[in-house]
């Protein structure tokens, strides 16, 4: 199947580093415009935009900042005009021990579920009003197995944030499906990136890969080629769907 997303617009969040900018060059080897959002680095969205080509264009934006998630969406329109998908790719993953202090938690809680979950919803939002406007669009969630799965002690906001985001996806396809908007999960596990690498590097990637049913671990490529696959179309009677991969770490 040749898929040819020639003329979309979509808008990748967290695109300057790992699964977000494997999606990105996989959207804009199809063809596609892409919007590269990026916060703290900017040489490597720049450089990603000089590669990707076809009027691809950075946004600088702090998703741990309300206003901010609604300024990205609006600057993506007043470059494109239009966004066709959205990809709410962003995430952060902090440790925080249950036994620690009570308000740092609190703190490292408020701020995971603002940058994964809050600001995709803002986002979201911003998505659907402009795609009843303009005859549809889809929403892709890239969320974890960590939605399914659950995660360890440390990291219940994570956990938390991506189950969130999986709920808030199903309930955007029940609700907005005969207007033409589509919202897909994809649920990586494990995958090769800048935030995984301290686990890697403390415990060894031997761990990681034993729990897999395959023989390596995840890399972000492996990731990308679904969001390409939903974006284009082909799979709108999948909405409301989430794709796992996780090589077989996690069936359900």
């Amino acid at each position: 199947m040749n898929i040819d997303l020639s003329g979309m617009h979509v808008l990748v969040t967290g695109a300057s580093s790992g699964i977000g900018t494997a999606i990105s060059r996989a959207l804009a080897l199809a063809g596609a415009t892409v919007g590269v959002h990026y916060n703290r680095n900017a040489e490597n969205a720049k450089a990603l935009v000089r590669e990707l080509g076809n009027g691809a264009c950075a946004f600088r934006s702090n998703l741990a900042i309300p206003e901010e998630c609604s300024s990205l969406f609006l600057d993506a329109l007043e470059k494109f005009d239009t966004i066709d998908v959205l990809v709410n790719n962003a995430g952060i993953i902090i440790n925080s021990p249950i036994e620690g202090d009570a308000g740092q938690w609190i703190e490292k809680w408020n701020t995971t579920i603002m940058v994964n979950l809050t600001a995709a919803g803002i986002l979201s939002r911003a998505a659907v009003n402009h795609f009843i406007e303009h005859d549809g669009g889809r929403i892709i969630n890239i969320a974890s197995r960590a939605a399914f799965r659950g995660d360890t002690p440390d990291y219940l906001a994570y956990a938390a944030s991506k189950g969130g985001m999986v709920a808030m996806s199903r309930s955007i396809a029940r609700a907005y499906g005969k207007d033409n908007i589509k919202s897909f999960v994809v649920a990586p596990g494990f995958v090769r990136t800048g935030m995984a690498r301290q686990f890697i590097e403390q415990y060894g990637e031997s761990i990681v890969v034993d729990d897999l049913a395959l023989n390596r671990l995840t890399e972000p490529e492996d990731v990308a080629p679904t969001v390409v696959f939903l974006a284009s179309g082909v799979m709108d009677h999948a909405t409301g769907c989430t794709i796992d991969i996780n090589a077989g770490s996690y069936v359900k």
